[in-house]
């Protein structure tokens, strides 16, 4: 494991109870070939990109590579799903060992492709989360209260129906997740969009703020 990404995360660990630092290195050359490469070397290779601004894609569009122990280190201590509701600090360095800073900021991941069976990660996709921005983001929804909700007491279980809501969040205000209290719901209550409470700035996106989250069913009763 090299060491010129382990220093930057020990120091970002020390500095900030955030502890999410990235820090890649350019990638000149794309294509299957080039990342199965930097995949056997123990690199992920990724993208930056500015969300919605196609002049700002074009001029901070960044091809990375970064290696994959940090990048799994990070996934163990922010897992999926919520790895892609965080906002992390990146820091591209001009090549493996160098200090020279050629560009940095905060970023969102946006997209991790995993394998489907062995769950080895092949990319990963960021968009710049600059200071002032709105960017749309799917944040997981938790559910608390399970163990005091009357309905499941009864005998009821809870319909999870949906796992997560699309927001428009400043980039200062992103959560890493919604928290869904269920405690107080009886048989045949439910929680809807606009029941969730967040932060003000955050723009629920949906047609329908009506649509359920979870509700409480009785449990069936099966015939013998």
């Amino acid at each position: 494991m090299s060491k010129w990404w382990k220093i930057g995360l020990r120091r970002a660990i020390q500095t900030s109870p955030l502890y999410h630092s990235i820090e890649a290195i350019p990638r000149e050359l794309t294509g299957k070939n080039i990342a199965a490469k930097e995949r056997a070397q123990g690199r992920i290779p990724g993208v930056v990109l500015a969300q919605d601004d196609v002049a700002n894609t074009l001029s901070r569009r960044h091809i990375i590579t970064a290696h994959k122990d940090q990048i799994q280190s990070l996934i163990n201590l922010v897992p999926l799903p919520f790895f892609c509701s965080t906002v992390f600090s990146l820091r591209i360095l001009a090549g493996s060992g160098s200090s020279k800073l050629l560009e940095s900021g905060n970023v969102l991941p946006i997209k991790v492709h995993r394998h489907p069976v062995t769950g080895k990660i092949f990319n990963l996709v960021f968009v710049w989360a600059d200071e002032g921005s709105k960017l749309k983001v799917d944040v997981p929804i938790v559910f608390k209260g399970e163990d005091d909700c009357p309905g499941i007491r009864k005998g009821g279980f809870i319909y999870k129906i949906r796992d997560n809501l699309k927001y428009l969040c400043p980039s200062e205000q992103i959560p890493s997740k919604v928290v869904v209290d269920v405690s107080t719901l009886d048989i045949g209550d439910g929680i809807s969009m606009h029941d969730v409470q967040v932060h003000p700035s955050l723009k629920l996106l949906s047609k329908n703020e009506a649509l359920p989250v979870c509700r409480i069913m009785a449990t069936p009763i099966r015939m013998f």
